[in-house]
């Protein structure tokens, strides 16, 4: 067996499975908001500034317009956002938030900083250990978003 191909030798599986289980202890705090995971991402965008077109949403969070309109289809049906076009480009649709997304951004904050500082009380790292790792992660993101 090579060194290089053992699971315990591979950082994307360590990526990977942090990834799967922090998401997975946002899902019970997003859940009382009545939203995923997904959707969540989408409204802090939207919370950092409202009355976007569907491409930079995308484009900021590193996904496929195709991926992100049909979750943009259901939080419209849910009352937090609406989909209109474009004054200036008929083919954009800009995403605004109602008044509905934009009350959930003073409920998110009360609940998903608290409730991941619970999540995470047993592990050992501290907000400077997290900063670090966070500036750590975008340089991967970065290295990887230029493939």
């Amino acid at each position: 067996m090579h060194a290089e191909l053992q699971l315990d030798n591979q950082v994307c599986f360590r990526l990977y499975t942090a990834a799967r289980l922090i998401t997975q202890a946002y899902t019970p705090i997003l859940t009382e908001l009545g939203i995923t995971y997904p959707q969540y991402i989408v409204l802090m965008v939207l919370w950092e500034k409202d009355k976007q077109p569907v491409n930079d949403i995308a484009h900021r969070l590193l996904l496929e317009t195709n991926t992100v309109t049909p979750l943009l289809q259901r939080m419209e049906k849910m009352g937090i956002v609406t989909r209109k076009k474009g004054e200036q480009d008929k083919r954009q649709q800009i995403v605004s938030l109602t008044e509905k997304g934009r009350a959930m951004e003073e409920q998110a904050y009360l609940l998903i900083p608290s409730g991941m500082r619970d999540q995470l009380s047993a592990c050992p790292l501290n907000m400077q250990d997290y900063m670090r790792l966070a500036s750590e992660l975008d340089s991967i993101i970065e290295a990887l978003k230029k493939k």
